[in-house]
């Protein structure tokens, strides 16, 4: 049994300049776990697979295509590939967010 301890990762570097982190890495699919401060976010951008976001903690402002929505603690948000997505946090607490891609992509996202 393989055990992942996120705290114990190393942070992923990328283009959004948050902390990232990498838990599973397979063809099969991809998981990544994002804390983001009080005022941080990704930057817009799309995926070549699809998506689902599960916020793990606090609330985090989801925006999918054209709609973005705060999204609270225990919920799933899924974003299909090829749409443009992004996280932030516009909260005075932490977010942590568990990012899953499946199939694991074969390309970066394209930045918008």
């Amino acid at each position: 049994m393989k055990i992942v301890k996120w705290k114990e990762r190393k942070i992923v570097e990328t283009p959004h300049k948050v902390d990232v982190r990498k838990l599973y890495d397979h063809e099969s699919a991809q998981v990544m776990h994002i804390t983001l401060k009080p005022g941080e976010s990704l930057k817009p951008h799309i995926t070549p697979v699809d998506v689902f976001f599960y916020i793990l903690e606090g609330t985090i402002d989801v925006r999918v295509g054209e709609e973005t929505v705060p999204v609270v603690q225990d919920s799933l948000v899924e974003s299909p590939k090829n749409i443009i997505h992004c996280l932030s946090n516009s909260s005075s607490s932490i977010g942590r967010i568990l990012v899953v891609k499946a199939p694991r992509p074969a390309s970066q996202a394209r930045i918008l």
